[in-house]
């Protein structure tokens, strides 16, 4: 009976280890285009992100920032970062899969609709109903 293993996670090509080796500007060579640019024209605010989030690590205490598009990066898994969404800040643990992708996309800023019963008048067989 063979023992199935897990596979090991990569990322074009790469394994974690690799990547968390590879600074910002390194990194962003991996990345789709759109990204890439992103990731050159803002290499400084991520930098900058990253250094918050080290010293935040260091004092206990959550990360938390209102800049919904910065795109992930090797050295951000595994770390938990509060990401506001308009009303409050959720809690996102960043996991290997999310690499290259914006803080935003996995904190929504819309709840899905769920639509209850019809109010009194809303339809016409409750129209002549009285309201109290």
């Amino acid at each position: 009976i063979e023992i199935e293993k897990k596979k090991e996670f990569t990322y074009r090509g790469r394994n974690i280890e690799e990547l968390k080796t590879l600074n910002v500007r390194e990194f962003a060579n991996l990345v789709p285009s759109r990204e890439r640019r992103t990731i050159l024209r803002n290499s400084d605010v991520i930098e900058s992100f990253l250094l918050k989030c080290e010293n935040m690590a260091e004092k206990n205490k959550p990360i938390r920032t209102h800049n919904r598009n910065i795109i992930i990066t090797p050295k951000m898994i595994d770390m938990p970062i509060h990401v506001y969404n308009g009303r409050e800040f959720l809690k996102i643990v960043v996991l290997p899969e999310m690499l290259g992708h914006r803080l935003g996309e996995f904190a929504l800023t819309r709840k899905s609709v769920k639509h209850g019963v019809a109010g009194i008048g809303a339809t016409r067989s409750s129209a002549s109903r009285s309201v109290k």
